[in-house]
């Protein structure tokens, strides 16, 4: 059964149909899915952790804009492109990437398409009806009659493009126009060797942020791209701002990084033509270290006489390989189309940066190789958003990637002088939000049994940061959404035990607080691995009490002199970041019955209260400042929190009441920001019933199952099985449950079900039950 409300498809639990052993679960993927509702995801081709995502950019007439934060909203049904790289989910407008938009056009190129600044000639309508996703492969017939389809691999791709036979047939490689502009670009022609190669020097992630977005107005990559094609080229020609040169072979200039007039009708291309009625196959790769790498990219990775069909037959292979990791049985069809669609989200990113050669562009704008033993280096880490609930699915299930990745922030600091950056698209440095994630993220890996990166190494460094000030600490560029100084006035925040709301150069002072906090605590049970004295780390994972204003019962900015930043409701935003008082008040997961004795004897209530309205409804959808917003990453492990007050049943409820209205089918399927599949991995785990506690620890939380039985293959060879045979709408309530055959009281399943493997079989029923004791806080 569903019910459609507002865009969204919510599916209820009917009888459920086994699985079969054969089940293709790639079938349930929709890659649509959050293209509305400001999910910002994209339907385009992509393998597992692709280089190259092929995906539309879309225009509301605005060449120095689009759609949507990554190139594509559902309702924005006009493109001028099909651009080769894209961020999952990212909340800016324009996010990141999109480079180098390829648009088949019919008719003839006779003006610059960047003189069109309004996308009116050198633009296309199309309608849903004529366009396909599926993982590997996008198809879309535009409005112009030029039908498209597109399938990759890791780095390269093929795209076939069929003109109408009455018009002049090109295609226009808009090499300056990245989502967000670009510093310089070029493009080469070899008419006779049917090839263009080119590359965009980009970057500039949020650079249009109002809240220090002018900080990242800077180039941090240079994307080279080479495509030839299987038809001859009869014309061909390049632009430069408003001027077109036929026949020319070469060009140069990029866009600048402004919006709207200040830079409209800037930048440089260049066209093929085709005769008319041409079907044209088009192969194309890329590379961040040199148009060398591109080149070996494209031959290794795709023959010559490669095919769409063939090239997308393996991708949809490819993804049904690493799908294939979690097997649910039962549920809806609506359920698994959910479900696998927010499995294949959460595995869109990290994203792999290095050629085949094992060559990657570093952090410092230096080209540098693997390590040994590291078999890819990884781009792009929404730090803030990732470390509360995505690197702990990717550990769970990738953790040779998860490896990988650690392995590759850490050579990302190094080449930083030492600095681990909060936020990294592809390799820069773009100080996007708050706190020192990468300490919980590498804790969280290590605790969670990920051992192929140098532990010690990466360990240190971190440490080195949570302890040294560094020489930006106090640079104030960016403030406050993107400040440079990571782990801000360090200083000041040891002087004192909080960060102030008026000297720390951050956001906000009390949400730097609880980041830190969170960050040390979850380098203490690390360093306690690895046999380090983490005496002042533990003490350090305390500090978010500083910041605890007893007599209002919240969360508070304090000032340096150590009094309250005045004005206080519990719905400000003032010492917080994108939240507020109320959400970031929760955000102790390490020390919930501190947490708990702080507010006192109301905690549960007031935790009731965070998820319901004053008449006693429920209220998870967001839209209100005092209560929980399912897309605001500070309180995504709220609903977990009744597990450590006792009271588990109530995290069954609210789960399960999130994961059937705020969740669905259909392009609004998604709450808001993916936030690079963080919104999609928190699905998961709650479908599944299980949830991490806390960062820097691998124990889990027990919710409500969703399916009557769950299977995870970890890479690492460990096997996990939840069995909810009960499962059902009304019983959702945890009556009993067993750890490999033995009766459990707690809530909780020890780190030994994550790097050991196990079963649990949880008894469900429609009533709720004193069943799960608090967890023992570590």
């Amino acid at each position: 059964m569903r019910l459609v409300a507002a865009g969204l498809t919510v599916a209820l639990l009917v009888p459920a149909v086994p699985a079969q052993a054969s089940q293709d679960l790639a079938s349930y993927v929709d890659p649509l899915i959050g293209s509305a509702r400001d999910g910002n995801t994209w339907p385009g081709a992509v393998r597992p952790f692709g280089m190259i995502s092929w995906s539309p950019t879309s225009t509301r007439g605005d060449q120095t804009s689009t759609g949507a934060a990554n190139g594509y909203q559902y309702d924005t049904t006009r493109v001028r492109g099909f651009s080769l790289t894209h961020v999952n989910g990212a909340g800016c407008n324009p996010g990141a990437a999109g480079d180098v938009p390829i648009m088949p056009y019919a008719g003839t190129v006779d003006s610059s398409p960047t003189a069109d600044t309004t996308d009116a000639k050198y633009a296309s309508n199309f309608s849903h009806a004529n366009e396909t996703a599926k993982p590997g492969r996008y198809t879309v017939t535009l409005a112009s009659g030029i039908k498209t389809d597109l399938a990759v691999t890791t780095r390269a791709g093929v795209g076939e493009f069929t003109f109408p036979a009455d018009q002049a047939a090109n295609l226009l490689f808009r090499t300056s126009n990245s989502l967000n502009g670009s510093e310089d670009a070029e493009i080469s022609i070899d008419r006779t060797g049917r090839k263009v190669t080119g590359s965009v020097l980009t970057g500039a992630f949020c650079g249009r942020r109002a809240n220090g977005g002018t900080n990242n107005r800077k180039s941090y990559y240079r994307l080279y791209f080479t495509a030839s094609f299987d038809q001859p080229v009869v014309a061909n020609g390049t632009w430069k701002d408003s001027a077109l040169t036929p026949g020319s072979s070469h060009t140069t200039g990029g866009e600048g990084y402004a919006t709207g007039a200040d830079r409209a009708g800037r930048g440089s291309g260049g066209y093929v033509s085709f005769a008319p009625g041409a079907k044209v196959r088009m192969r194309i790769g890329i590379s961040y270290v040199s148009l060398l790498g591109a080149e070996l990219n494209l031959r290794s990775e795709i023959k010559p006489q490669t095919t769409v069909d063939h090239l997308a037959g393996e991708g949809y292979r490819d993804w049904r390989r690493e799908l294939d990791a979690v097997k649910v049985t039962g549920g809806t069809d609506a359920q698994r189309t959910t479900f696998y669609t927010a499995l294949y989200h959460s595995m869109l990113q990290p994203n792999i940066s290095n050629d085949v050669d094992g060559r990657y562009l570093g952090s410092d704008f230096q080209v540098h190789r693997l390590a040994p033993g590291q078999r890819a280096q990884y781009g792009t880490f929404s730090g803030w958003d990732q470390y509360r609930a995505h690197i702990q699915l990717l550990a769970l299930l990738k953790s040779d990637i998860a490896g990988d990745f650690a392995q590759s922030m850490y050579q990302f600091a190094q080449q930083n002088k030492g600095i681990w950056d909060r936020w990294l698209h592809v390799n820069g440095a773009t100080h996007v939000m708050t706190g020192d994630p990468a300490a919980p993220t590498l804790a969280t890996f290590a605790a969670m049994g990920v051992r192929n990166f140098d532990a010690q190494g990466a360990y240190a460094s971190l440490v080195h940061q949570a302890t040294v000030q560094n020489a930006d600490a106090e640079n104030d560029g960016g403030c406050p959404g993107q400040c440079t100084g990571q782990r801000p006035a360090l200083n000041t925040y040891l002087a004192k035990h909080y960060a102030p709301q008026d000297a720390c150069h951050c956001w906000g002072g009390a949400a730097e607080t609880l980041e830190n906090s969170l960050a040390d605590f979850s380098l203490a049970q690390w360093g306690t691995r690895l046999g380090k004295n983490v005496t002042d780390l533990k003490d350090r994972g305390s500090w978010w009490k500083n910041t605890f204003d007893p007599e209002a019962g919240y969360q508070r900015a304090r000032l340096a002199d150590g009094t309250w930043q005045p004005g206080f409701t519990p719905s400000t935003d003032v010492g917080f970041a994108q939240g507020s008082s109320a959400t970031y008040t929760w955000m102790v997961p390490q020390d919930v019955s501190g947490l708990a004795a702080a507010i006192g004897p109301t905690t549960v209530q007031r935790l009731d209260g965070f998820f319901h309205d004053e008449n006693g409804n429920w209220a998870v959808k967001g839209g209100s400042a005092l209560r929980y917003d399912p897309t605001n990453e500070p309180g995504l492990h709220a609903p977990w929190l009744y597990n450590g007050l006792g009271v588990a049943w109530k995290t069954q409820a609210t789960t399960r009441e999130i994961v059937d209205t705020v969740y669905g089918v259909g392009p609004s399927g998604l709450p808001g920001n993916d936030d690079l599949g963080t919104l999609s991995a928190w699905y998961v785990f709650a479908a599944i019933g299980l949830f991490p506690q806390t960062p820097g620890r691998a124990e889990l939380l027990v919710g409500s199952p969703l399916f009557p039985k769950v299977e995870l293959r970890r890479s690492n060879g460990v096997r996990i099985t939840v069995e909810a045979p009960g499962t059902s709408d009304a019983n959702q309530y945890v009556q009993s449950l067993q750890l490999n055959g033995r009766n459990r009281a707690e809530s909780w399943l020890p780190e030994s079900f994550v790097t050991h493997g196990g079963r649990i079989a949880v008894r469900l029923g429609a009533a709720p039950t004193d069943w799960g004791t608090a967890p023992v806080d570590r």
